[in-house]
């Protein structure tokens, strides 16, 4: 029991860390994309704009996701749901995590894995020559935490936590 307080506890902290990192990226892209503005206005844009925003748009949303997810942010549809029997409730949520923890497990195992290939490629972006496996690195390790985030979910519900 105590072990689980501390890993929920855990994963809740870090969920907390990685949001207001992706707060903080979202301010740096509207800064970035205010002077890129104004620098057009004056004739001189700032090079590579375009491909900063799409990859720190990327770290913004997977860093946001567990923490949306602890925070229980995300839409859902319980119209029907919401009148089935407790048990029937709680058996439908740790059903929707258990599956939700394996989908983002594998898109966090696939992204590790692209990012080690792009990063044994070099590959880097057109216009700043700037690599891009740092990014996919991030977006894995985004939903890494949301994996372990809905395992933590996963589990209350096994262990028959109310519904939400």
């Amino acid at each position: 029991m105590l072990s689980f307080l501390r890993i929920e506890r855990f994963t809740s902290r870090l969920s907390e860390k990685m949001n207001w990192i992706g707060a903080a990226t979202l301010v740096f892209m509207m800064l970035l994309t205010v002077a890129d503005v104004f620098g057009r206005l004056f004739g001189s844009p700032i090079p590579g704009t375009f491909e900063i925003i799409g990859f720190t748009g990327a770290a913004v949303i997977a860093f946001a996701l567990p923490y949306t997810s602890v925070m229980k942010g995300h839409i859902a549809v319980d119209i029907v749901v919401e009148r089935l029997p407790w048990l029937v409730r709680v058996i439908i949520n740790a059903i929707n995590a258990l599956v939700s923890m394996v989908l983002f497990g594998v898109i966090s195992w696939q992204c590790m894995k692209f990012a080690q290939s792009i990063r044994a490629s070099k590959e880097v972006s057109l216009t700043l020559q700037m690599p891009v496996y740092p990014f996919v690195y991030g977006i894995a390790a985004g939903c890494a935490l949301l994996s372990l985030v809905l395992f933590v979910e996963f589990i209350r519900q096994l262990r028959g936590a109310e519904v939400e």
